[in-house]
């Protein structure tokens, strides 16, 4: 019984499905079947119950993943380890990013942390599910929230902070003096729960203001919601990675540079975060320690 028979089980145990794993992996079910077959065949059990609905593990078969789940792992470590000594991280890393953060942030320097690692292969999935990272095969994730599930490691890459910024020529018709003026006006809204209906603006003092906010364009992409705003169809909620070089050339500017702005949270990061385990691949470490590295810091407003 080999190493990817038995992480053919265990993503099968996973995912419940025999048919998922052969798709993830570009196979046949049959093959991935016959892989468990295998296990039950040298065991003398049954590792699932099956039926034409459902695939569930049998009492020994969550005793045996409990039991092989970490060992699988060390051994890859102990592999991946072996394999990267005078040659860096090899194998396979499953990246998962949101679509908007991956294209403004991840993707320009994917070319720099790929020169680095020739060796390692990435696997980039650009999507705004949140995914789950054990049933997926995920090895790591950067997700943008004010906290992470209490069952994943997670690491704060950078913290974030949300502006409201318009086109200039957008601000010479519809001239903004308080946050209240919003009120009145047309915003460009994010779909997500929480961001369509109000923000919230706290002051130099650390008074804070609710501010009801309406607009006839909702836009369920941040990027969508970004162009918006170039184009001069009206203010936008949106983090300072996204617009910090639109703000830099002048293409957008800051309504209210004098306040921190908030659709739920004032407290909100770029998280890195990955699987519970005992220990921490190489190739996790090596795109952890590059994000920490290379993603740029947030600027410190002026009077902050």
């Amino acid at each position: 019984m080999d190493i990817e028979t038995l992480r053919i089980f265990a993503e099968v145990a996973h995912r419940g499905s025999f048919s998922e794993v052969a798709r993830t992996r570009g196979t046949e079910p049959s093959s991935i079947s016959r892989a468990v077959g295998v296990i039950e065949a040298e065991l003398g059990e049954r590792l699932f119950h099956r039926t034409t609905r459902k695939l569930s593990l049998t009492e020994a078969g969550a005793l045996y993943l409990a039991r092989i789940e970490p060992l699988v792992a060390q051994l890859e470590e102990a592999g991946a380890e072996a394999r990267a000594i005078g040659r860096g991280p090899v194998g396979t890393l499953r990246l998962s990013v949101s679509v908007a953060y991956g294209m403004v942030r991840v993707m320009p320097m994917l070319a720099r942390f790929r020169a680095r690692y020739p060796e390692l292969t990435v696997e980039l999935l650009m999507s705004d599910t949140q995914v789950d990272l054990v049933r997926e095969g995920i090895d790591l994730a950067v997700r943008l929230a004010p906290a992470v599930e209490a069952n994943l490691i997670a690491t704060r890459l950078v913290s974030t902070r949300y502006r409201v910024v318009a086109a200039p020529e957008w601000l010479a018709a519809h001239p903004l003096a308080v946050p209240a003026d919003l009120a009145a006006c047309e915003v460009l809204r994010f779909t997500l729960a929480g961001f369509r209906d109000r923000w919230i603006f706290r002051d130099e003092r650390g008074a804070e203001e609710v501010v009801p906010v309406g607009g006839r364009l909702l836009i369920s992409s941040a990027l969508g919601l970004r162009e918006a705003a170039l184009a001069g169809m009206g203010p936008a909620l949106l983090a300072d990675w996204m617009i910090a070089d639109d703000l830099a050339a002048g293409r957008l500017v800051d309504c209210f540079p004098a306040h921190d702005v908030a659709a739920t949270d004032f407290d909100t990061g770029v998280w890195a975060i990955y699987p519970s385990r005992n220990f921490l691949p190489g190739k996790v470490r090596a795109m952890l320690d590059f994000l920490r590295a290379e993603l740029p810091k947030p600027q410190v407003l002026a009077g902050r």
